[in-house]
This record gives structure tokens, sequence and C-alpha cells, in this order.
């Protein structure tokens, strides 16, 4: 059985389709990578799968607690599905250490001290335990997306999303988030990531997606999308970034 399985999938905006039938498993351990244009949909699908936009039809079911929004609250999914932004979405009144903590302890009603001790083992691992105390205006944008996603991590999810999390960054800020990311693959964790770094896709997924106008027309591994593109949506694509 797949970690994560989407059956179906639609989703609409006022008069614009922009889901149109996504199908998609995902295995425990996998890394997916989704590629394509800009309003293609591959944002709208991670906020569906995270429930931060309302699906016209179709399901989406988590292995070990069924289907997400039916058989599990979203408020409960979204503690095993977990999402980082590209603009950190941190609190500016609250410091490190205490956005880190603010979902173990209110969302999940863990003591202080267990969160706390996991999450300064991710921030050593992310290179800033140094900084758990200090204000978000206080860091770098690298830095910011690093404890966004510590923050994620702490939660203990059994998926995480992750939507642009370069986009917004300097280009030398994107190597010590993608370095993060890289690491957390290796270690095994389940992602679906959304990026232009096209470079960093090749590395990081055990899959490609390809999608273009609310559907999913590719699926391959890195090797075969980048050298042997199937579909001459894909090549057009590829062509207009040089790559």
């Amino acid at each position: 059985m797949s970690l994560l399985s989407i059956q179906h999938l639609q989703k609409s905006f006022a008069q614009s389709h922009i889901l149109r039938g996504i199908d998609l498993e995902v295995e425990q351990g996998e890394v997916v990578v989704i590629l394509g244009p800009s309003g293609c949909g591959k944002s709208t699908l991670l906020r569906c799968i995270n429930g931060l936009e309302p699906i016209q039809s179709g399901q989406i079911s988590l292995s070990g607690t069924g289907v997400l929004g039916q058989d599990i609250s979203w408020i409960k999914a979204r503690q095993k599905i977990g999402m980082v932004f590209q603009n950190y979405e941190l609190f500016g009144h609250m410091n490190v250490i205490d956005n880190i903590l603010l979902g173990p302890i209110q969302v999940q009603k863990r003591q202080r001290a267990e969160a706390e001790k996991v999450a300064d083992e991710l921030l050593k691992r992310v290179g800033l335990l140094d900084r758990k105390h200090d204000y978000p205006r206080q860091l770098s944008g690298g830095q910011k997306q690093r404890i966004a996603i510590v923050r994620s991590l702490v939660m203990q999810p059994k998926v995480i999303l992750l939507d642009e999390i370069t986009a917004a960054l300097d280009p030398e800020m994107v190597r010590e988030v993608l370095d993060v990311v890289l690491g957390l693959a290796k270690e095994g964790m389940t992602m679906l990531i959304v990026t232009h770094e096209m470079s960093f896709a090749r590395k990081v997924a055990d899959r490609i997606i390809f999608m273009d106008q609310g559907k999913i027309i590719e699926q391959a591994t890195p090797e075969q999308f980048f050298e042997q593109p199937q579909t001459e949506r894909a090549k057009a694509f590829l062509n207009i970034l040089n790559y």
C-alpha cells in the first residue's frame, strides 16, 4: 500500500479548472519532484494534499489514517503531512524556539521539555542551534527557511510538502537550504517538492512528475526525464530552460 494516495482529484477556482483528475501514488521514503510551467497547478496540488484548499471531487488517503477530511480531520491530518512555504510563515513577534514549539505544544499537546529536546537536535542538524532565541528579523532568508523546515519536522510528520522553498531566497542562500533537503532525502523522509531548481530536482528526486494545464502528463526517473523526455510539452519546457 502506498503511503500517500491521490485519486481523481479535481480542483476549481470560480470558472478556472485548476486540477483535472490527478492520480498519484507516493511510496514510503520516496522523493517526488513536481515540475511544470507556472499556473499548471503544482502548488495548488500541494495545498490540496495539506487541506489548505478544498477539492471538488476525488480523495486523498494517507496510509494508517484513511481518507483525509473524512476518516481523519484536516487538523489531525496536518500533523502527519507537514508543509514548508516559500515565504517562511514565521511569526515575527516570537523567537525561533517558540515558533518551532507552537505546533507541538498547542496542537499535539506535547510537553515543552520533550518537544524542545527534539527541536534542539533538529536545530543542531541544520546548524542553527545557536540562533534558537533570536527573532526572525535577526535571521537571513536561508536561515528562516531552515527554521521553517525544522518547524515542520518537529511535528514528526509522515510526509513533507515543500513549495518553492528557494523562490524568495538570494542565490547565495539557496544552497544552504537545498543541502538540508538533500540530507532529509538521504535519511528516508517522504517528500513532495515543487521547485524550479532543475539541477536540484535531478539530484534529489526518485521520480519526476511533469504537469501541464492541471494534469500529470509525464512521470519518469530524473535521468529519463532530463535526458529523454517522452512528451513534446516536456521537451519544450526543458528547451526553454536551456536544460
